[in-house]
């Protein structure tokens, strides 16, 4: 499975994805989240990650979508790898 991230100027979306039979496997967005655009991309990534634990999925290929691994990129891997997502 595949851990895609898309960032917009206001939310960050984040979904697992199965390639081989084209489903979307969780979802997690920072849509209605509080705080600076960092803590809500941390809060998404541990969303993402207790998702996908609970389908079974405990490592992951991390898709970063072509954005540099700063800032709320990095905030998302590393609130995912606190709540036990492997990638």
């Amino acid at each position: 499975p595949r851990l895609a991230i898309f960032r917009s100027n206001k939310e960050i979306y984040a979904q697992v994805i199965d390639d081989l039979n084209g489903k979307t496997l969780a979802a997690a967005s920072s849509k209605g989240a509080s705080g600076s655009k960092v803590e809500q991309a941390s809060v998404v990534g541990k969303a993402i990650a207790e998702q996908a634990i609970a389908v079974g999925i405990s490592s992951v290929v991390f898709d970063r979508g072509g954005y540099l691994y700063h800032g709320r990129i990095k905030a998302l891997a590393e609130g995912a790898r606190e709540s036990g997502l492997k990638f």
